[in-house]
């Protein structure tokens, strides 16, 4: 007879709390990787584009390039995990990272930089995806919150070292900025070597029948929407046949992308998952967020070395107060929802702090006092935390098991959709407004309208005073601009997240596969044969496909919990990976 899994636990992973924390270690720095290759390159951004002879434009996509891979690879990561070995995908999705991050720190020109950030955005998108997935796999929603109070944790202090890290790089002349992309190689391969240590899943065999026609049509929209917005207003007018054209484009494209995910038999985003309408809400949230959290604060490392003078190693210390509210509020209310198992309160209070947050940041000039900025950031930070983890914790509760990698990846998907377009969308706007302010200042002292030195990132330390003036006041009420512009998706997303219905978190893991031959459920819908204690006795349960826990051979049980040989297989087809 099959050993009775611990009280509130029904899964083939049944993992103690030293186990699940060794895995996470290795989640913990892949995840760290991800946020690294973002944000290590933040404050060094503007010395890397005046070198490589970039302008404003480059300096979007340089961020939005990577957000733009992430964002179309994040389903196509999530769906795999729902078919073959998590274990695997996410050491690959670590050794894509590694590769991009090498060929990036050999970039000679912005363009290759770009390209080398979309191999870089690949490997991120997995590591996110994947995370996420596997921590559903091996915890219950109702302790996860506990655990994703690491991940919070972890998120800030990658937040946190990335800027700091990539300013002491840039400001280090023996080192210099390429460094920026070889500095997540060592934590990258540690991260693989511990993962093969550590993380022991059951691996279910199943056909890979991906999408492929329905991703690249996701790909082509979303592309198609970034190089609009990132182009209008530059290139060409905002009202003109090229806009016209493509933007027609790109909804052709999401309709025909709809059109074949609702054929698909394996779709990479599975439409039915929005008949939820939790799922839907959220979902509508985590775009609003991903709008505020990349596409405001990535111009923040800029602000403070061009309107502030900064160094690039100051410019991460300043971002300390925005940082610091995400560590202590991702980690404080994750213990929370945890102990009460009630998570709306907090998104609601995150959402509502991100609004708050964001317009007051839109006052944001050149002269700003250090004390209400750091007070600002704060609020923003505060409210990242409490709705950032959660709303993928809300998706996760909401589906069946066998569609936790493609629900967990959509709302990574919509997240970082959102930002994407955030960066691409504000950052033409920071460029439109700079443009002007620099043009009306330099009217007004008479002097002509390229006396910034050409249409790149200016350095603000070889212009003369009185221009000098001009460029750091036109950068700051620039970056206020694009902070009051992210001000109504934050409150969009509080209009969300009010709106959804409050279900109790399950108290027991996601169950890897659905057994053979049972119907399908729809998303929101409870799996009560699932999730509640099964306390049957192993002889009068059906015999068809049991999972096989990890740690148990097929006839004999051991009791060390830890995975056994692989030559222990169910009749299922599982084995541990």
């Amino acid at each position: 007879m099959t050993q009775a899994s611990a009280p509130g636990r029904t899964t083939p992973v049944d993992m103690s709390h030293r186990q699940i924390l060794e895995a996470l270690s290795g989640l913990l720095l892949g995840m760290f990787v991800a946020i690294l290759s973002s944000t290590v390159v933040s404050n060094a951004l503007p010395r890397i584009i005046t070198e490589l002879q970039g302008g404003q434009s480059a300096y979007t996509w340089v961020v939005t390039s990577a957000l733009l891979a992430t964002t179309a690879t994040t389903p196509i990561w999530g769906k795999l995990s729902d078919l073959t070995s998590k274990k695997l995908l996410v050491q690959l999705a670590l050794a894509v990272y590694v590769l991009g991050s090498v060929l990036a720190g050999f970039s000679q020109s912005t363009g290759q930089l770009i390209a080398c950030r979309v191999l870089q955005g690949i490997g991120a998108g997995g590591l996110t995806a994947l995370a996420q997935v596997i921590m559903a796999t091996m915890i219950a929603p109702r302790e996860r919150g506990r655990y994703s109070g690491y991940l919070g944790a972890v998120m800030a202090v990658g937040t946190i070292g990335g800027p700091l890290v990539g300013g002491l790089i840039v400001d280090t002349p023996w080192l210099g900025w390429r460094w920026c992309f070889y500095v997540g190689v060592p934590f990258a391969l540690a991260a693989f070597v511990v993962l093969h240590r550590t993380l022991h899943l059951p691996v279910v065999r199943r056909p890979a029948k991906i999408d492929w026609l329905g991703a690249t049509l996701i790909t082509a929209a979303v592309s198609t929407l970034l190089i609009w917005v990132t182009l209008a207003g530059d290139r060409f007018a905002w009202a003109s046949p090229t806009t016209l054209v493509m933007v027609g484009g790109a909804v052709l494209l999401g309709v025909l992308a709809v059109v074949v995910e609702t054929r698909a038999a394996e779709p990479v985003i599975p439409p039915r998952l929005f008949r939820s309408r939790t799922i839907t809400l959220a979902t509508v949230a985590s775009v609003a967020v991903g709008v505020g959290m990349f596409g405001a604060s990535v111009f923040l490392g800029q602000y403070f070395q061009i309107s502030r003078g900064q160094s690039p190693t100051m410019s991460g210390l300043m971002t300390l107060p925005m940082i610091l509210g995400l560590l202590v509020s991702s980690t404080v209310v994750g213990q929370l929802i945890s102990r009460t198992g009630r998570w709306k309160r907090w998104l609601v209070i995150g959402s509502a702090l991100l609004t708050v947050g964001f317009a007051l940041m839109g006052t944001l000039r050149a002269d700003t006092s250090f004390v209400l900025l750091g007070l600002y950031m704060a609020l923003i930070g505060v409210g990242l935390g409490m709705t950032m983890q959660n709303l993928v914790l809300v998706v996760q509760n909401a589906v069946g098991p066998h569609e936790l990698g493609a629900a967990s990846s959509v709302v990574a998907f919509f997240r970082t959709l959102g930002g994407a377009v955030g960066v691409s969308a504000l950052g033409a706007l920071l460029s439109h407004q700079v443009t002007g302010y620099v043009s009306d200042g330099l009217t007004s002292l008479g002097a002509p309208a390229g006396g910034t030195g050409g249409g790149g990132l200016p350095d603000v330390h070889a212009l003369p005073a009185p221009i000098r003036a001009v460029v750091e006041g036109a950068y700051g009420h620039g970056a206020g601009d694009i902070f009051l512009a992210a001000a109504p998706f934050a409150l969009i997303a509080l209009i969300a997240v009010s709106f959804l219905r409050e279900e109790p978190l399950r108290s027991a893991p996601a169950d890897p596969q659905p057994e053979q031959g049972r119907p399908e459920v729809a998303p929101g819908e409870r799996r009560h044969d699932v999730v509640a204690v099964d306390c049957t006795p192993a002889r009068s349960r059906p015999a068809r496909g049991r999972l096989l826990r990890p740690g148990r051979r097929q006839g004999a049980a051991t009791r060390s919990g830890r995975p056994g040989p692989e030559s222990g297989r169910g009749r299922s087809g599982q084995r541990s990976g």
